[in-house]
């Protein structure tokens, strides 16, 4: 795990920290060719310069971001924000079907759009796969 990520795991309450380290296994495993990196003070995954996978640490929970999540068409995730991104939210590590989180994880890598270049667009997202 990158060290960034494993300190920011560290760094929570038993229960979320089990939850974050599910998920950084996980997605380390399923997206190996991925850079993982803190950014805006979470853990995000990226593809190519394209955020794709983050989770971070709210008041009651911890939230799984799909950036491109939207277009992933699954019951499990919920609409986040005003382009296409979705999430799942935990409040225990038992709460991660991880069946479901390497599928959403398959469709992360064949579904994106382009929030590399969001703001070279003046906020319009273009579908990349």
């Amino acid at each position: 795990m990158n060290k960034d990520t494993q300190a920011y795991n560290d760094a929570l309450c038993a229960e979320d920290k089990a939850i974050c380290d599910v998920l950084a296994q996980e997605i380390n495993r399923q997206l190996s060719d991925a850079e993982n990196k803190i950014w805006h003070a979470h853990p995000v995954w990226f593809l190519e310069g394209n955020p794709v996978v983050g989770y971070s640490k709210l008041k009651n929970s911890v939230r799984l971001l799909f950036w491109s999540g939207q277009s992933f068409d699954e019951e499990g995730l919920q609409k986040e924000g005003s382009f296409k991104a979705a999430e799942a939210r935990y409040t225990s590590a038992s709460q991660v079907n991880t069946k479901d989180l390497k599928r959403w994880l398959k469709k992360s890598v064949d579904i994106q759009w382009d929030y590399k270049n969001i703001v070279k667009r003046k906020g319009v997202l273009e579908r990349l796969k």
